[in-house]
């Protein structure tokens, strides 16, 4: 663990400075000045979002391979398929978009770019710190590290950096190598960026101070209420997403109808109802009238909706961000709806907190993360008790519902045999491998007939180029076998694997692959190193359950 006490702190310091700047091009740049002409000049907001909007898709269509991989879904899906690798090319492109979707007034949150800011950052400086002894598994654990500091950071908030962190890829468990290296890295971040722009809380407020027993079952009975409302915003965020990738529209005509949509809704808040709320932009001014002044409950319940859809319109159609704000402030107007017109308590503020812990417990999955940054953020810490009843209601009633597409369940039957076992350990080397300059003819008559495996790596000056089966060689015309050459029909998307990483991760890529089933081990240039089956990994699982001498011993008894 020594090795973290160098790398840990390093992530912290380079990604509190990048997201300190990220933070200030947003909250006192783009936003600073468009915000005020917006609430003056009503007409510019669906001008202003429409050429915010077009400026994302651009950047998104033409600088990136994916324009639908971004902000934290990308660092979630980095966590559980590619063992914490981050293309690093587009990452300056995509820091720029979540500017340009935050900044000109999408509805969405800064932790977009900081954790994917953070764990990128994490990931890159494992490929360049290869000297502290770091294999593949440590890639991931510093992908969390970096999405925790940078979580830490953008809200002020160490320990919600580092809670949302570890609970952020799985919606009921928690990611617990990284726990040590998140930690350092999100106090490192938080240091770092108030050592710029200072440490007061991002939503102090002076609220109330106490709370009756009567004030904690009416937190649980609004947990339900926001459990039950954000199940359903929850999966209809996930459908509009799925629609909007799935449309065969270019990623730019999706993100000017995002723009236009937002725009609407903002527009038509601020026309119907005058006052400083308004839907759009980072918001953080909103969560302080929430949290400090009483409003009317049709204007909060106007602005839930009207937040609601803007949300939906920003990122379900591929704005580049988060909504963990856009959450916050839902569930902290329902909350105060909630307190001043159901319990008539003057004491709106509390409500307005457990209601915002709730609402982000129940979408986001993460319960803990939730009471963490609401009394981290707001300076609240005597409305612990009330919001982690509200978020743990709502936790439970809200289901496997997620706004988050790329969380997952965690393996409950996990062997945890698997993740101390490296794949050198149990990878065939032993092989049978097929030149692809050899005709379909030599590898039947050769190859097949002498060694009747049913599929075979192909190679390439000992690189690997793909693999071939026994059902490639049906399909090829016996008339054609003598002309055909084995790298005409090989498969060449294959997937590969590093020897130095764990078996749990290779049996993941396994269970995935149809209709082969095995994984080729290579190095960095290729070369072919061995091979990984199913087989070979329930046979290191056996002989580590039941080492060789254990096996004997077993035999002796049962023969004397």
């Amino acid at each position: 663990m020594h090795k973290w006490l160098v790398i840990a702190p390093l992530v912290g310091v380079v990604t509190g400075l990048v997201i300190t700047v990220i933070n200030l091009a947003i909250l006192k740049g783009v936003w600073a000045v468009l915000d005020p002409y917006y609430r003056v000049h009503h007409w510019v907001i669906v001008p202003g979002l429409l050429v915010g909007f077009l400026l994302t898709g651009l950047i998104m269509q033409f600088g990136t391979p994916d324009p639908n991989e971004h902000s934290t879904e990308e660092i979630i899906t980095s966590y559980h398929e590619h063992e914490g690798a981050i293309d690093i090319k587009p990452f300056w492109l995509k820091l720029l978009a979540a500017v340009t979707t935050v900044g000109f007034g999408g509805s969405a949150a800064l932790e977009g770019p900081s954790i994917y800011g953070g764990g990128a950052i994490g990931s890159w400086l494992w490929t360049k710190l290869g000297r502290f002894y770091l294999d593949n598994r440590d890639r991931r654990v510093t992908l969390i590290s970096g999405a925790a500091a940078g979580m830490a950071a953008v809200f002020r908030a160490p320990l919600t950096g580092l809670v949302f962190a570890l609970e952020m890829p799985y919606r009921d468990d928690l990611a617990h190598e990284a726990l040590l290296p998140s930690l350092i890295a999100s106090v490192v971040a938080y240091a770092t960026l108030v050592t710029i722009v200072g440490s007061e809380p991002l939503f102090g407020f002076a609220g109330s101070t106490s709370f009756s027993d009567r004030d904690l079952i009416w937190s649980a009975l609004l947990g339900l209420i926001c459990g039950l409302v954000a199940m359903v915003f929850a999966i209809t965020f996930r459908r509009a997403r799925s629609f909007a990738i799935l449309t065969p529209v270019p990623h730019t005509v999706k993100l000017l109808i995002g723009g236009l949509g937002t725009g609407l809704c903002g527009l038509f808040f601020v026309t119907f109802f005058h006052g400083p709320l308004m839907p759009l932009g980072p918001n953080y001014e909103a969560v302080r009238e929430v949290l400090s002044r009483p409003h009317s409950s049709s204007t909060l319940l106007a602005f839930t909706g009207a937040k609601m859809a803007a949300t939906i319109f920003t990122l379900g159609t591929g704005g580049v961000s988060a909504m963990f704000v856009p959450l916050l402030l839902m569930g902290g107007a329902l909350g105060s709806v909630f307190g001043q017109s159901l319990v008539h308590s003057p004491s709106f503020d509390l409500y307005a907190a457990v209601g915002m812990a709730s609402f982000i417990a129940a979408a986001y999955k993460t319960p803990l993360a939730a009471v963490v940054f609401v009394a981290e953020t707001t300076g609240g810490h005597a409305y612990l008790i009330p919001t982690l009843i509200g978020a743990a209601v709502a936790y439970a009633v809200s289901g496997e519902a997620s706004v988050s597409s790329a969380q997952r369940l965690h393996q409950v039957m996990k062997i945890a045999e698997l993740t101390s076992i490296p794949v050198r350990e149990v990878m065939q080397t032993q092989l049978v491998v097929v030149e692809q300059d050899v005709t379909m003819e030599e590898f039947a008559q050769s190859v097949c007939y002498r060694h009747r495996h049913p599929i075979y790596p192909v190679i390439a000056d000992k690189k690997v180029v793909g693999l071939i089966s026994v059902w490639d060689l049906a399909g090829v015309p016996v008339e054609d076998r003598a002309k055909t050459r084995v790298g005409e029909v090989a498969r060449h998307e294959v997937v590969r694997i590093d020897q130095t990483s764990d078996v749990e991760y290779a049996l993941m890529l396994i269970a995935r692959q149809k209709p082969e089933q095995m994984l080729l081990v290579t190095d960095a240039n290729d070369v072919l190193l061995g091979i990984v089956t199913k087989t070979d990994i329930l046979r290191a699982i056996d002989l580590r359950r039941h080492p060789p001498e254990s096996r004997l011993a077993q035999h002796e008894v049962a023969i004397g």
